[in-house]
């Protein structure tokens, strides 16, 4: 069973023809509201890829929390949420005509959540986490994960300072080609820049380069996983699906190399669709896409 630990947001989502420069105002389309925030966005991910599934976060009081929290029952997403006096956290989403976007998220619950909250983790194999909750609750859990004999899976996004302590603590690490040069600090090939994070702690590292795939240290060897050439409509939520499927494949076994097979097809399939958790696709599509190739 996987644990996700993490935000949960209600996003905002506009097309627009092209993402604004600072001092610009652009005309957006009709916007719609969805369930987002990258930690129940991993959960639904692996929920919808066939894993026994449990999210772990902060909602507020409020209408957008029983939106949210339907998205991920609907999903099969077991539920231990707590109610937080600040409003559930939101997201504020451009997407452009080309599907990249730019992305603006007030945290809201999702600062409150705590320590406490996590309580023995035996049920569990695996920890999935990610920096939209606070970095202290992060460490706490990865460290309390690592204790107790499971596995780490940490999506170091949004970028920022890392603990040598949480690093440690960390079994596999996704990140995408930015967030990989601001934490290695160096201006190297990928391969020196996933060596140099591998020394500071997680043993597998997988760094995502959208259509071109991603590329993985495990140890000594390195894999190369190839994209799927998909139309683009909507980038919102890839990353979160690529961490979920991936987390979901290993949870029953599958190869290293398998599930980063299928992790890069979910991804693609997201791309093809508007939103994030909207856009996930379930074990089903995702087989048919891996068989097509």
């Amino acid at each position: 069973m996987i644990l996700v630990a993490g935000s949960a947001n209600i996003d905002f989502i506009t097309r627009v023809a092209h993402i604004p420069v600072p001092g610009e105002t652009v005309l957006g389309q009709t916007y719609l509201t969805a369930a987002g925030g990258k930690g129940a966005n991993q959960a639904v991910a692996a929920a919808r890829a066939g894993a026994p599934v449990e999210f772990l976060g902060a909602l507020g009081a409020d209408h957008f929390a029983e939106l949210i929290r339907d998205s991920l029952r609907l999903s099969g997403v077991g539920l231990r949420t707590m109610v937080s006096d600040q409003p559930t956290g939101a997201a504020f989403i451009s997407v452009s005509d080309q599907g990249e976007n730019a992305i603006t998220v007030s945290p809201g619950a999702n600062t409150t959540l705590q320590a406490k909250q996590l309580g023995a983790l035996g049920a569990y194999r695996y920890l999935v986490l990610q920096l939209e909750i606070p970095l202290e609750v992060v460490q706490y859990y990865a460290q309390s994960a690592k204790a107790q004999g499971v596995t780490v899976i940490l999506n170091a996004s949004p970028a920022q300072p890392l603990a040598p302590e949480l690093l440690a603590a960390v079994d596999i690490l996704v990140v995408n080609q930015g967030e990989l040069a601001q934490y290695s600090g160096k201006s190297e090939g990928l391969e020196q820049q996933l060596r140099q994070m591998q020394a500071r702690g997680p043993q597998t590292i997988t760094v995502t380069l959208g259509a071109q795939g991603s590329l993985t240290l495990s140890g000594h060897e390195y894999l190369e996983t190839p994209a799927f050439a998909v139309p683009v409509v909507d980038t919102t939520g890839a990353g979160d699906t690529f961490v979920g499927v991936l987390a979901a494949l290993l949870d029953e076994g599958a190869s290293l190399p398998e599930a980063l097979h299928h992790a890069s097809a979910g991804a693609a399939i997201a791309c093809t669709r508007v939103g994030a958790q909207p856009s996930m696709p379930t074990r089903a599509e995702i087989e048919a896409l891996v068989a097509g190739r």
